[in-house]
């Protein structure tokens, strides 16, 4: 794995799946399901989809091995996270196609406000922000359950690392859990909500995982004593 740049993969797959496959495929699943073209969310998330790819990349230039890594993990990868992958992964499709149908051809849910979507929109940046700044601090900051023998993985502590371990799970679930909205659906939460209980299980298995195979780690848990939510869990 190249540390000094992009390796030649993942250029081709940021190029391919970043902004080629996805977008069409969001695109595809959004306007089909909602039957219309002037369904203007679905522009609206896809937009928005390929301006935060950029940002991303943009802010991970100095880093691209937390690129390199996310897109081609090493091996160790754990097999009760490739069930809880996958599954999520479905579960996200499942909520495109809900929201399509819902926001987009029957209305079986009211339309939102035009503040209720700005604020949905608000948050949903705000959740992406907190993902982006969790893997812009730590280099180990992988899409896989495993532990990086391979990259020498030490424990990051760094950033809003010292508030809770695992900042990057809060991020995702806060923006995940807003797509639908911001698609005008209400029913499309149902099975994201499920994915955010399954983000839930994982985030226990993972930390499990780490006290037993990461060295420092558990000292690290002793110092900073919450997994997600400060004072709560």
């Amino acid at each position: 794995m190249e540390e000094s740049g992009f390796s030649k993969r993942s250029k081709i797959q940021i190029i391919l799946q970043g902004f080629i496959v996805t977008p069409i495929a969001l695109m595809a699943i959004l306007l089909l399901t909602a039957g219309r073209w002037d369904y203007w969310q679905a522009w609206f998330l896809t937009g928005l989809t390929l301006i935060l790819l950029v940002v991303n990349l943009t802010v991970m230039r100095n880093t691209p091995d937390v690129i390199n890594e996310r897109l081609a993990p090493g091996r160790g990868w754990k097999q009760w996270d490739k069930l809880i992958a996958s599954t999520a992964s479905l579960l996200t499709v499942v909520s495109m196609i809900i929201s399509g149908l819902d926001a987009g051809r029957y209305g079986w849910s009211h339309k939102f406000n035009w503040v209720l979507s700005i604020l949905f929109i608000v948050l949903y940046l705000l959740g992406q922000a907190l993902f982006f700044w969790s893997m812009k601090t730590n280099r180990y900051f992988s899409s896989v359950v495993r532990i990086q023998k391979d990259r020498k993985q030490v424990v990051c502590q760094e950033g809003p690392y010292k508030i809770v371990r695992h900042p990057g799970y809060v991020g995702w679930m806060i923006y995940t859990i807003l797509t639908p909205l911001i698609l005008g659906s209400l029913w499309g939460v149902i099975p994201q909500g499920i994915a955010f209980i399954l983000m839930l299980i994982r985030t226990k298995l993972e930390d499990d995982t780490l006290k037993k195979e990461l060295p420092g780690y558990v000292k690290y848990a002793n110092k900073v004593k919450y997994r997600l939510v400060p004072g709560v869990w």
